[in-house]
């Protein structure tokens, strides 16, 4: 349930994911509240960003005269042992995937079935930043839309409260001196595999290199599972066999790139449509940016 954030003074932490949604929720909150109560921005890399979210972020940071911090996961490779945080910025940080290869190389490969990246890289080095700096109780931000509500869980989602669908939020952008430049089904990580397959034939087509880097944890880590882990799965009535990838009916990387040379049926780009009343035509719904489509939320 949404908590009720006029009640009381307390701080205020928005995780930008680096999307759009995201990027007019830190306006709108911004707006609303800037004077009235402390407000914690953090971003987490994982080191498998788009460079044009990089770059989105920054110019909010900028453009908003807000201080977003830049964050990435300390993984200690002993399981069992929790992530922890480092500050960085947007020169420095991580855009080869060296945080996300640390991890595979601790647990092994998330996909569907084992979905622990958004968690390990995202939710718990924001956690550790908040704990370390002396926020213990806070009002936490995401960034879904009224038309995303079956996502909704237990934090504060004020654009669902709004009725913000993902064309109020090309009407505003549209409207802004810069813009998030990719494709809605681009999305802010270059190869998220909870994209549809769809999605990945048409990413294939237009940039194979993206998957240079999920191919390679798959030669290195795809017979991989660390013992513990799969003992707790186990336990919790979860089946993992090998060889383990990450996209859907673990095909492989080198599968999707043979099934994407006779693709044809490509997805479309849902960034430049601001008519309210969305159209069913030509498939537009299919490709309507969610969930770790456009950016990669920590609900």
């Amino acid at each position: 349930m949404e908590k009720s954030i006029d009640s009381d003074n307390l701080p205020l932490f928005i995780s930008f994911s680096g999307g759009e949604t995201s990027g007019f929720m830190l306006w709108y909150l911004l707006k609303q509240y800037r004077n009235k109560r402390d407000i914690v921005v953090l971003f987490a890399n994982t080191g498998q960003e788009n460079e044009e979210t990089l770059v989105f972020v920054e110019k909010c940071r900028k453009h908003f005269n807000v201080d977003i911090k830049y964050i990435e996961a300390v993984v200690n490779p002993i399981y069992g042992k929790g992530i922890t945080h480092k500050v960085v910025d947007f020169e420095n940080c991580d855009r080869d995937g060296v945080i996300f290869e640390k991890m595979i190389a601790k647990l092994g490969i998330p996909n569907t079935e084992n979905i622990y990246c958004t968690r390990d890289l995202k939710l718990y080095p924001m956690q550790h930043y908040l704990k370390v700096n002396g926020f213990t109780e806070y009002h936490t931000a995401i960034g879904i839309r009224a038309d995303e509500i079956d996502r909704v869980g237990q934090y504060y989602y004020p654009l669902v409260k709004l009725g913000i669908t993902k064309q109020h939020i090309n009407d505003f952008w549209n409207k802004m001196p810069f813009r998030l430049e990719l494709k809605g089904y681009q999305g802010n990580c270059k190869w998220c595999y909870k994209k549809s397959t769809r999605k990945h034939l048409t990413l294939i087509k237009e940039n194979p290199e993206y998957y240079d880097f999920p191919k390679s944890m798959e030669v290195k880590y795809e017979n991989f599972i660390n013992e513990k882990r799969l003992s707790k799965l186990k336990k919790e009535g979860k089946k993992i066999e090998l060889p383990n990838r990450f996209f859907r009916n673990n095909l492989s990387v080198d599968e999707l790139i043979e099934i994407a040379k006779d693709f044809t049926d490509f997805a479309h780009d849902d960034t430049r449509n601001t008519n309210y009343q969305t159209s069913l035509l030509n498939g537009f719904e299919l490709d309507v940016s969610n969930g770790c489509v456009e950016s990669c939320e920590i609900y």
